[in-house]
């Protein structure tokens, strides 16, 4: 891979009021020529994963490359912004994800969303729509995503010591694979999950979709990619099926086949 790219300068907005009110850093990157009409590349990373990660970082590389503008940036209790992981729930990184969309790409956008971040983008979409705003969809690209992972694949194989745990503490810890500090999952973020599933209905997002899956993945079976698919019969969807991947994707072939995917959204 090459050098990376002068980093763009972290700017903040502010979320939610009162005590809820949190510092959102972000990393905007502006189209070369604004008026070429290309949509701008947002970055919706996963579960305690920040904007400097490898893929985010491809991410503005190759907009950088297109003329293209992208936006990075952490969920509250994530890297660079303020508030409590902790406190960390669906709606809540929900709510960030959509103020920082309005606040730097308020125009079209190609969401591109890995692990947690395919089921933010998910539901990215469905407000979106909601509100009107469908039509601001170029694209979606999901690198191992886990839409409904707390109700899918935590809740259901949670010991007895986690779910005593979830109900004398309010949280469970569990080794992670991916840092010496432990996964922490709260009762908040589980219960908040059933709020937000996606894998209960037909899920229409409008615009072309190319899901990038690992069939090593240790952390979401490809099955539940599959499953994603089952649940999008109106969407042009290409799923790419990495034979020997695991769930980061980060290998340069893996970060060639992203800026593929990405690439056919811009065209």
């Amino acid at each position: 891979m090459q050098d990376t790219p002068a980093e763009t300068e972290i700017s903040f907005i502010e979320v939610g009021a009162a005590e809820a009110a949190r510092k959102i850093a972000m990393r905007v990157r502006h189209a070369a020529k604004p008026t070429d009409g290309q949509p701008t590349l947002v970055w919706l990373g996963g579960y305690r994963s920040d904007m400097t990660g490898t893929k985010a970082v491809e991410v503005e590389r190759y907009a950088m490359e297109r003329g293209a503008g992208c936006v990075r940036f952490d969920y509250s209790g994530h890297g660079s912004s303020g508030g409590a992981f902790t406190d960390g729930t669906i709606s809540r990184w929900l709510e960030e994800s959509l103020a920082v969309i309005d606040q730097a790409a308020p125009g079209r956008v190609v969401l591109i969303g890995s692990s947690m971040g395919g089921w933010i983008a998910l539901r990215v979409i469905q407000e979106l729509r909601r509100r009107g705003d469908g039509n601001r969809l170029a694209g979606l690209v999901l690198i191992a995503p886990a839409p409904d992972f707390t109700a899918e694949l935590i809740e259901p194989n949670l010991t007895g010591a986690e779910r005593a745990s979830l109900l004398e503490r309010g949280y469970f810890e569990e080794p992670s694979e991916y840092s010496p500090e432990p996964n922490i999952f709260t009762r908040a973020l589980i219960e908040d999950g059933w709020a937000n599933r996606v894998l209960d209905g037909t899920i229409s997002t409008g615009c072309p979709v190319h899901i990038l899956q690992g069939m090593r993945d240790p952390d979401v079976p490809y099955s539940h990619a599959l499953r994603l698919m089952e649940h999008l019969p109106a969407d042009d969807v290409v799923m790419t099926l990495i034979r020997d991947g695991d769930h980061r994707l980060s290998r340069e072939e893996d970060i060639a086949k992203m800026k593929q995917a990405i690439g056919t959204m811009l065209a």
